[in-house]
């Protein structure tokens, strides 16, 4: 018997076949009518299929196209993990799981969230040495408030407190060959405003609760994040658990202003003790899940912005403001802020980075994205023209094109001591939150380009980063000088991995999270998607300690964002039931990561 080569028509054919019906036998000879209404119908259909393909509800092409009716490109970068529960453990977790739903349970959460609130934990900007500035006192009131809460946390774990006030906890396991799994989050808050505070529904540190909400600053960021894990190892030690896989605790006292004292020292501590590349992987404050495009997203931080502000100073000759020249100091700065704001940095969503493939997920998971977009993405994978078509799309949204981007943003400003005096001196501080596929470097090479031109119209002798850029003569009028303000900048974090076993832990740990609190089953109830934080958090000084760092604390968005709960601003809360699924969420990781093997 021969065989013969296949033809493009027979790939086709095989390409189609799971989605067309068997082919049926024919007669052979047909009647002039039949054939004439099968014409008709033909035509009928095509001309359906035309209208719905103008409405873009389907893509007539597709109906021809071998690679749209294959397996779904998109799913293929956005493969998900199925739900893991423990095995060894699983009646320890299914029991703390029914513990957690009850009423009584939900009463001592709520306590020892609000209790933790009515801590005031304050951290300021440019704050001295601990054990100079007395601003970080507040702080043993808030350790004596935990050893009262987490009595038994505190009794079993072992408690190094790292320049006076960062907390490390660790909770030795039976098998010292395991990596431990290390759990991160901060005690401070951001300050409130006096002037706000009568626009408080609730004083902002009474730690109120109204039934449904704990009200308070910090009741999010992150006191919930830090509460919700000792209240998962509180509950954990009360059934009796001990851990095979050993598990750390890092709390910071200075996240809101950068972690130079906190995390930066905590960093240092857990290299001298544990050494690079010592955790399995790190959970940090970060994304949550939310509503998008009629599906529930679960967003995963796998990488952070880095970090830049440039302090732009203008001097010129001072005197009597009655014989003013054409432009001040302060009306030069003005210029140049302008031309900031009007020549902003240029966004592409590129393949390889985060939100690309956050946005790759959605394609292929999220059911009421546009079609016209998620054709788009589909096609992106590999066409330049498709993924500009989509960026365009999805760079609608502000906040999507924000993460995907370099921004600026000028936040301070200063110039002028007097009416009728003219200013010698102004300045101000451009912030940049710089995106993941560029660096520090490009932000200073692209902000000395754009303001050199004002320098030359103004005559300014230009320097930028300590370079002499223009005007090194002696002749000019005045100076412009562009620098790192603080002197401390950032680079973009490494990307975590999302095709590892341990980025699979957390999301089947996620996965398994939302099925148990509502009590479903199944793989495609929350999607997990890989993101970015839209701010920086204390990981930044732990990228020594794993490869494996995911910004998530499971807090439910609802249909809004992590920060749209009050977070910085006024009038901050948790809701008491998304609390109590924060802690479903780390009893769950954490019982996982203890049967966890690669």
């Amino acid at each position: 018997m021969s065989s013969a080569k296949p033809t493009m028509y027979d790939d086709k054919a095989a390409a189609l076949s799971p989605y067309m019906p068997e082919p049926v036998s024919q007669p052979q000879k047909k009647s002039r009518c039949v054939g004439r209404t099968l014409v008709k119908g033909l035509v009928v259909i095509l001309a359906l299929l035309t209208c719905l393909h103008s409405l873009e509800v389907v893509d007539v092409r597709s109906c021809w196209s071998n690679e749209s009716v294959a397996v779904d490109a998109s799913a293929h970068q956005c493969t998900q993990a199925s739900a893991v529960v423990p095995e060894k453990n699983v009646e320890l977790w299914q029991s703390l799981g029914k513990t957690i739903g009850t009423d009584a349970y939900k009463s001592r959460a709520v306590e020892w969230l609000g209790g933790a609130v009515r801590v005031p934990t304050e951290s300021f900007d440019k704050m001295g040495p601990v054990g100079e500035d007395p601003r970080w006192e507040v702080f043993p009131p808030f350790h004596d408030y935990l050893l009262k809460a987490f009595p038994l946390t505190h009794s079993a774990l072992e408690l190094t407190k790292v320049n006076t006030h960062g907390l490390v906890f660790v909770w030795k396991g039976s098998d010292p060959s395991l990596k431990p799994l290390l759990l991160a989050g901060h005690q401070d808050v951001v300050p409130v405003n006096p002037d706000t505070v009568d626009k408080w529904t609730h004083p902002p540190f009474s730690g109120y609760f109204d039934g449904e909400r704990i009200w308070g600053r910090g009741s999010s960021d992150d006191k919930s994040g830090l509460i919700g894990i000792l209240s998962t190892v509180e509950s954990l030690l009360e059934k009796g658990f001990k851990p095979t896989r050993g598990i750390v605790l890092a709390f910071g006292f200075d996240e809101e202003v950068s972690g130079v004292r906190g995390a930066s020292s905590i960093s240092e501590h857990l290299l001298s003790a544990f050494g690079e590349n010592a955790f399995l992987l790190l959970v940090d404050e970060g994304g949550g899940f939310a509503q998008e495009f009629g599906g529930v997203i679960a967003t995963p931080g796998i990488a952070e912005k880095g970090y830049i502000d440039v302090r732009v100073e203008v001097t010129s000759p001072g005197g009597h403001s009655s014989v003013p020249p054409s432009h001040t100091t302060i009306g030069i700065l003005s210029q140049l802020l302008v031309h900031y704001e009007a020549n902003p940095y240029e966004a592409r969503l590129s393949r390889g980075t985060p939100m690309y493939w956050k946005s790759q997920c959605l394609a292929a998971h999220a059911p009421n994205l546009p079609h016209k977009l998620r054709k788009a993405l589909k096609k992106g994978i590999k066409s330049d023209k498709a993924l500009k078509e989509a960026q365009t799309e999805l760079f609608k949204d502000k906040a999507f094109h924000a993460l995907v981007g370099t921004t600026q943003a000028i936040d301070l400003i200063n110039g002028g001591v007097k009416t009728n005096a003219l200013p010698e001196q102004a300045w101000a501080v451009v912030n940049h939150r710089i995106a993941t596929d560029s660096s520090v470097g490009a932000v200073k090479e692209h902000d000395t380009a754009l303001l050199k031109s004002l320098a030359q119209k103004f005559n300014l002798s230009y320097t930028a980063f300590g370079s002499q850029v223009t005007g090194g003569d002696g002749n000019a009028y005045g100076t412009l000088t562009i620098s790192d303000a603080w002197g401390h900048p950032l680079e973009p974090a490494p990307i975590s991995p999302i095709d590892a076993p341990e980025y699979a832990l957390l999301s089947g740990s996620i996965k398994a999270t939302y099925n148990a609190h509502r009590e479903l089953e199944g793989d495609d109830n929350i999607i997990v998607a890989p993101g970015i934080m839209s701010g920086n958090t204390d990981t930044r000084y732990y990228w020594a300690l794993t490869p494996h760092i995911y910004r998530y604390n499971h807090h439910n968005s609802g249909n809004g964002t992590s920060l749209s709960n009050g977070v910085h601003t006024i009038n901050e809360y948790m809701e008491a039931d998304a609390f109590l699924e924060v802690i479903r969420f780390f009893s769950t990781l954490i019982l996982n990561a203890d049967e966890f093997s690669a």
